[in-house]
């Protein structure tokens, strides 16, 4: 009896004990946290790029990174980390000191790992504190001239009516094959599925006849709409294209849960402080309501779009959500 008192007692004691150890650290975390917010940016910021040099992201990361140094009175430089379908860069982000030092500048791949990756060295969600989007850009659906279909909502009619008569081609496990798949989730069409490597390599074949369906950047695809090639139903972004200004939305054409796009923005580790990350989304957002960022961001064909950190947020949480629908309704297996 009085040895099992004496090990309640001692038990009692350790996890008081241990109590006491986490909330020591807990404190700390906080005041280290505060520490940081309180002296940033006192040194080089650096945006690590999961993709090489020269890519859409890498090249606009190089836009932004001048923008935000000049507001901040640090340096920011652009560090590379290609590899694993952006997975190496991430990673390496994921595990930084949350200073707001070391942050990813990544696209809307971070989005498709959850339907495409088996096993992630990180969580898209938990790992990372979003901060800021700086561009988003809009895909397209087009088709072919010889398929009689003005609208979305005549094409939709044209394929319910002839079921397997029209070809979709697409860049395999990309943005754009996802949405497809939704679309075709959301309209219950059956049209034949034509895999290429990338959307880009299927723009031969529509023009010569094998596919008459594709989505495709707005970018990509504009040359050809405007002369006659392709006909464009409907863009996927929230507002009309500045480009394509007489095409409808997927919310024009009935279709809201198909406004999906493209998109650029910066993450930081989680655990960032809340003052660290709301900075780093004010200075980013001024930057991108400057007449010099907005031209810079049109010319690779995006737009400069600011929202809040917690907008951010909702956007990944909402894109791994669509994006793991449409891989199993695709029967896509992550590998």
């Amino acid at each position: 009896m009085i040895w099992t008192t004496a090990l309640k007692l001692a038990s009692g004691a350790l996890h008081a004990r241990s109590l006491l150890a986490i909330s020591a650290v807990g404190v700390n975390l906080i005041v280290v946290g505060a520490s940081w917010a309180q002296t940033y940016p006192s040194k080089l910021i650096k945006f690590v790029v999961p993709l090489a040099a020269g890519s859409q992201i890498d090249v606009m990361a190089r836009m932004t990174a001048p923008a935000l140094s000049a507001r901040l009175g640090q340096p920011v430089i652009v560090e590379n980390r290609p590899g694993g379908g952006t997975t190496i860069g991430a990673k390496h982000v994921a595990m930084a000191t949350p200073d707001g030092y070391t942050l990813l500048f990544v696209g809307a791949s971070h989005t498709l790992g959850p339907a495409l990756i088996k096993n992630l060295d990180y969580d898209p969600v938990k790992d990372f504190a979003p901060i800021a989007t700086v561009g988003m850009g809009s895909w397209v659906l087009v088709v072919a001239p010889s398929v009689p279909a003005k609208s979305l909502k005549d094409l939709v009619a044209y394929a319910r009516a002839n079921p397997g008569r029209l070809n979709w081609g697409f860049g395999l496990n990309a943005g754009p094959h996802l949405l497809g798949e939704l679309f075709l989730l959301t309209t219950g069409i059956d049209v034949n599925r034509i895999p290429y490597k990338s959307g880009v390599q299927a723009l031969p074949d529509i023009l010569g006849g094998r596919i008459q369906m594709n989505f495709g950047t707005a970018e990509n695809l504009l040359p050809l709409i405007r002369e006659g090639k392709l006909r464009a139903l409907a863009v996927t972004s929230d507002t009309r294209n500045s480009d394509l200004p007489d095409v409808p939305t997927m919310i024009d054409s009935g279709y809201p849960r198909l406004t999906r796009g493209y998109w650029t923005g910066l993450l930081a580790p989680a655990g960032t402080p809340a003052d660290i990350v709301n900075r780093l989304n004010a200075e980013i957002n001024a930057s991108l309501a400057t007449p010099g960022m907005k031209a810079s961001l049109m010319k690779v064909g995006v737009e400069p779009k600011a929202v809040s950190p917690e907008d951010f947020a909702s956007l990944i949480v909402d894109e791994i959500a669509d994006w793991k629908t449409a891989a199993k309704a695709a029967g896509i297996v992550p590998e």
